[in-house]
């Protein structure tokens, strides 16, 4: 059977974790190596290990709310919680870095920047 692309993004970004890349880096990595947005790479990941792990969105019906049945809700909710507490810090991590990294290009292009528009306006004088 031909595996998707989320399944593909799934199984490199996997690879190259497993090899002690940090996840944010792999995500970048891979996006460049594909030409895509980050964030596309990252949806593709997350779409497919949710749906791997058995996610989606079909419930079993139910006649009637057991405590236990309750409880078992609630229990999920909170795991569920837990892995987008997980996924929001993933996502600000890897738009804190980005935004470190544009800093730093702007930083240290900012000099000659300056310069070049000086130049020009000196030529308007």
């Amino acid at each position: 059977m031909a595996t998707t692309k989320a399944e593909e993004v799934f199984n490199r970004i996997e690879a190259m974790t497993d090899e002690g890349v940090p996840k944010a880096d792999a995500f970048k990595s891979l996006a460049a190596e594909l030409s895509q947005p980050v964030n596309s790479v990252r949806g593709s990941y997350y779409t497919f290990s949710r749906t791997k792990n058995g996610g989606g969105t079909s419930r079993t019906r139910r006649r009637e709310t057991t405590p236990d049945d309750a409880l078992a809700d609630a229990r999920a909710a909170l795991e569920r919680a837990i892995g987008s507490i997980d996924r929001e810090v993933d996502a600000a991590k890897t738009r804190a870095d980005e935004a470190k990294a544009e800093h730093e290009a702007l930083k240290a292009s900012a000099s000659e920047r300056k310069a070049t528009i000086t130049e020009r306006l000196e030529a308007l004088k």
